[in-house]
This record gives structure tokens, C-alpha cells and sequence, in this order.
């Protein structure tokens, strides 16, 4: 719906929908008020016993798994066991209790309300059925969600990032260990940071504020006139008016969170001083962070680029991002941002949340599966393995990872700068999600992305690769001839089994994504079916052609040949049994 152009035609379409406005208000609310307890119930009591029922396995497996573990070393390991594994498992089923307490009350209040003003939006039908359905019983399957990818976090998850921790080798042959000589320094390091940061970045936010306070005053403002932004659809209206008296709330908190944040970014003095062996790298970070928090909160308020704090170089192979004479340049001139209100999914990937990337690949998962279940690649016995809640690797892994190679190939082929998911969507480290999650697996995709890009592989050998990444889990399926031949050079062979090893790698974290272990299983369940069709079919075919080779048997059985010598047919009555 277009929204009305004009200042009086704006305001007199809020006027006549403020009482749709009020009414919904009043609905969702009262929904909320009624589901709120239920939901909170259900989720702190879900989440508090698979937490207080597996706190005692995981204090167990993670003491073993520290102990065993070949990427630590003895002095890390006993400074961990003693002062710093206590204190984690202590603190986890507290924090979780909580969380589940305060989020399980939040979510069941505020879902529906959004649930409620969701039912009016345009193409939906029986809009007044769906104001009074919506966010009830799809709140509380959600939460029953919620307390299964808890299940599968504490779980699947955990135990696979400790079996890496208790297996894998050290990186690059050297284990972590703590250097004792180097620790004075560092915490000497970390409380002068501390000192001399938090108060200066405090002022710096202090100073702020206002600025802060009137420049996003003015933006609400502009897109209220101009029906921009949060004011361009008229159920938003409100909301976006609600923001407008809200706004010094969330200047002050932004302000207390600056000096909060202020805490750990002088705190990290000590980590600089100690992972470059120099306590004077750590007093030139103290002198850098403040620089890094002015140029940060300057690109947030939209203000001059640059700093008046020095920025000097605290890492010893790292170079600056900017440097003095960048700071002394003139300022760029940043683009008018003009809105617009046509969509284009490469433009406004930004706007994809985490778990629409997650379900794209599930779906490019389930596409390819089943291509490579009626190939034969993928076998009754993996499907029936995974099923059984075993953790299939051509499957649990396998799979994704080949779903991942053909994304990595597109992207070469195409000569892409990030990801091509799809054919009109483009993934890259500047318009990926913020979370944290994704830098850790997108950045080394990229970098396979161009190595594979070096190779120049042939089709054959492209498609060994493939096969090779899905298969990598069954060392005999692998060896087997049928997943094609192998390049003859050892050395490309060599490579393409490293790089087969890091896509897996890469996948295996992609899999302790909190709700990848259920819709995992849908795929699963997906291909079971196709499985289970494509065996019907070919069941039916079967039969067929056995009825065939009957009816031809039994055909030229009742031939017989008359007096004159010639063929004459007779009827033959067939019983077929079922």
C-alpha cells in the first residue's frame, strides 16, 4: 500500500487508523497478558531441566576434555581447572534459569502483540479471525522450539566443540600455554587501561549525548513529515511516534553502555600486552582504543571522520587502517542516502535475518539431496543412520559441505567479490549480518573461494572435488572408483583433499548453530520420503514389467494354429492375485 502523499493526507489517515490502532493495541496486549504466564512457564521449566539435567555430565566431559586436550598446555590447563572452570560452571545454569525466566516472559508477552498487528497487514484473509488467532498457538509451538534448540545446544552442540577440543592437535603445532613471564606486565597493563580509558571515554559519550539526543530528534522528525522510514506504513505510525518520546531513554542508555563498554576496551590493554610479548604495545593500545571509540561513535552520529586522538600502531604485524595523514586529509564527502521504496533482494541483504540465510541453505540442502538420492550418492543406510539419531557425516555434514562447493564454484566461475547464494542474491563482509557467527565461517569461505578460483579445475576434476567433500566422512566410499576418477597429479590431489577438509571444517561449525539440529531433522524426514518414493516407484516399474513379461508369456501360450496352418488367437482368462 502506497502510503498518502502530503502532510494532511498523512495526518488524516493516522486519525481514522488510530482507533483500528487503539483497538489492536488493546487486543494484543490483553493476549499477551493471558499467554505471558504459560509461556514463561513453559520455557523456564523446559530449559531449567535440561540444564540442571545435563550440569553434572557437562562438569564431567569438560574437566576430561580440558585435561585431555593437546592444544592447551600443563600450566593452562591447571590455572583453568582450578580458577576458571569453576567459576563457568557455577555461573551457567544460573544465568541460563534466568534468561529462560525473563525471555520466556518477554516473548509471551510481546509475541502476540506483534502477532496481533501482523494479522491486518495486506494479503491476508479473514483479517479480524486472524487479529484474535494470531500469536497464540503459534507462540507456544515456538516455545516448544526454543526449548529444543536448547536441548540440542546443550547437547549436540557442546559435545561437539569439546570432542574438537579433546582431539584436534595443536594449531600449527604450537599449544596455547600461559607465559608467566609476560603476565605481570599484562595485568599492570590492563589496570592502567582501565583508568585511563573509562573516564576519557565516558567524557567523549557525555559530550555526545545532546548531539545524539537532538540529530536523531531531527531524523524522526523528517521521516514523520516525509513518511520515511519507520513512518512509511501507517501500522508503524505509532510505534515510530512512541520512538520519538522515547528517544532521550535511549540516548541515556547508550551513553551509560559507552561507559560500560569503556571497562573492557581498557581491560584488553592487558590481552595486547600479553599476545605481543611488549607491555609497551599495551600502553600504545590505551592510547589507540580511545581513538577507535571516537571514529566508531563518529560513523554512528553521522559526524567528520577521523579523530583527535592519536592512533599509534600497537600490533607488530598489523598495519593501520588509517594513518596520520589520513587524519590531517580532508574528510570525504559521505553520499546522500535517498530512500527508496523498491526492493531488490541484492540491494537489501542486508535486511536478511540470520535465520532466512539458514533456511536458504536447507533448502538448497533439500534441492540437491534429492538429486543426489535418486543418483545413488546418498544411500538408504545414511538416511536410516541419520533418522536413528546417529550423526551421519555424508549427510549431517556431508551434504551441507557439497551445498557450500557449489556455492564456492559459482561464485569463482562468476568471479563474484563475495557469495553467491543464489542467482540474484550476493553475500560479502559488507552487507552480511552483524553477527558474530557469521564473520567466523564467511571470511575463510571467501578465502577458499578464491583458492579454488587459483586451481583452474576441469570439469572431472570439479566433479571429484564434489564428491570428495560429501563423501570425505566414508573413507571406503571415498576410495571406491565410483565417485570418479582422481586427478593424476599428487600434488592436485593433495590439495583438493586439504581443501576438502577445511569446507567440512567450516561446515562442522555451521552445524552447532542453535537451530540447525531441527531443521536437520526435517531435512532428514524430507528425504526419507523421497527415498521412500523413489523405492515405490521403482517397485511399481518392477511390477509392471513382470506383468509384462507375463502377459507375453501367457499370450504366446494361447496361440494355436488352425487347420490350414495359420495362427489363430485365443482368449485367455488371467486371475491375478494381489
Amino acid at each position: 500500500m502506497e502510503p498518502p502523499k502530503g502532510f494532511w493526507a498523512s495526518l488524516w489517515s493516522f486519525l481514522c487508523f488510530l482507533p483500528y490502532f487503539i483497538g489492536l493495541f488493546i487486543l494484543g496486549h490483553i493476549k499477551g497478558v493471558l499467554f505471558c504466564p504459560m509461556i514463561c512457564l513453559i520455557m523456564t521449566i523446559g530449559n531449567s531441566a535440561i540444564i540442571l539435567g545435563l550440569w553434572a555430565a557437562h562438569c564431567i566431559w569438560t574437566y576430561y576434555c580440558v585435561v585431555r586436550s593437546k592444544q592447551l598446555g600443563s600450566l593452562l590447563k591447571f590455572v583453568a581447572c582450578i580458577c576458571v572452570l569453576p567459576v563457568l560452571l557455577i555461573i551457567w545454569p544460573v544465568v541460563g534459569i534466568v534468561v529462560s525466566i525473563v525471555g520466556g516472559a518477554a516473548y509471551g508477552f510481546l509475541s502476540p502483540i506483534f502477532a496481533t498487528f501482523e494479522a491486518v497487514v495486506e494479503g491476508k484473509e479473514n483479517k479480524v479471525f486472524h487479529c484474535f488467532t494470531d500469536g497464540t498457538w503459534t507462540t507456544i509451538l515456538n516455545t516448544f522450539d526454543i526449548v529444543t534448540d536448547v536441548r540440542d545446544v546443550c547437547f549436540d552442540s557442546y559435545f561437539s566443540a569439546m570432542d574438537d577440543l579433546r582431539q584436534e592437535g595443536p594449531p600449527n603445532g604450537n599449544y596455547y600455554e600461559i607465559r608467566l613471564l609476560y603476565l605481570p606486565g599484562a595485568v599492570i597493563a590492563a589496570v592502567l587501561g582501565i583508568i585511563v580509558d573509562m573516564p576519557v571515554v565516558s567524557f567523549v559519550a557525555i559530550c555526545k549525548g545532546p548531539y545524539m539526543l537532538f540529530k536523531g530528534w531531527s531524523r524522526l522528525i523528517h521521516d514523520l513529515i516525509g513518511r520515511e522510514g519507520p513512518f512509511l506504513e501507517t501500522i508503524c505510525v505509532p510505534f515510530a511516534g512512541l520512538a520519538i518520546l522515547l528517544w532521550p531513554l535511549a540516548v541515556v542508555g547508550a551513553v551509560l553502555a559507552s561507559v560500560l563498554v569503556s571497562i573492557l576496551l581498557g581491560a584488553y590493554a592487558g590481552v595486547v600486552a600479553y599476545q605481543e610479548y611488549s607491555f609497551l604495545s599495551g600502553l600504545r593500545y590505551i592510547v589507540a582504543a580511545l581513538s577507535i571509540y571516537d571514529e566508531y561513535s563518529n560513523d554512528i552520529l553521522d559526524m567528520r571522520e577521523g579523530s583527535c586522538f592519536p592512533r599509534p600502531q600497537y600490533r607488530k604485524n598489523e598495519k593501520l587502517s588509517r594513518t596520520t595523514s589520513d587524519t590531517n586529509s580532508p574528510p570525504r564527502t559521505k553520499p546522500q542516502r535517498v530512500p527508496s521504496r523498491t526492493f531488490s533482494l541484492k540491494d537489501n541483504i542486508a535486511e536478511l535475518k540470520p535465520l532466512e540465510l539458514l533456511d536458504g541453505l536447507f533448502k538448497e540442502c533439500h534441492h540437491v539431496g534429492e538429486a543426489l538420492v535418486s543418483q545413488g550418492l546418498i544411500t538408504r543406510e545414511d538416511i536410516e543412520e541419520a533418522g536413528s539419531g546417529k550423526r551421519c557425516k555424508v549427510i549431517c555434514i556431508g551434504l551441507p559441505a557439497y551445498c557450500l562447493l557449489l556455492a564456492l564454484l559459482r561464485s569463482a566461475k562468476a568471479n563474484a567479490k563475495g557469495l553467491l547464494i543464489s542467482d540474484d542474491t550476493e553475500l560479502t563482509t559488507s552487507n552480511r549480518p552483524k553477527e558474530k557467527f557469521f564473520e567466523w565461517f564467511l571470511n575463510p569461505l571467501l578465502i577458499l573461494k578464491e583458492q579454488i578460483k587459483a586451481k583452474n579445475l576441469t570439469v572431472s576434476e570439479e566433479d571429484y572435488f564434489c564428491k570428495l567433500v560429501l563423501l570425505y566422512g566414508d573413507s571406503k566410499r571415498v576410495k571406491n572408483s565410483t565417485i570418479g576418477p582422481a586427478p593424476d597429479s599428487d600434488l592436485k590431489l593433495g590439495e583438493l583433499d586439504g581443501l576438502a577438509r577445511r569446507i567440512q571444517g567450516i561446515t562442522k561449525y555451521i552445524t552447532r548453530f542453535p537451530t540447525y539440529k531441527r531443521r536437520f531433522d526435517d531435512l532428514v524426514r524430507s528425504l526419507s520420503d523421497e527415498l521412500a518414493d523413489k523405492h515405490e516407484a521403482s517397485s511399481i516399474i518392477r511390477s509392471k514389467s513382470a506383468f509384462a513379461r507375463i502377459i507375453s508369456m501367457k499370450s504366446f501360450k494361447g496361440r494355436r494354429t488352425n487347420g490350414s496352418g495359420q495362427e489363430s488367437e485365443h482368449v485367455v482368462d488371467l486371475e491375478i492375485s494381489a
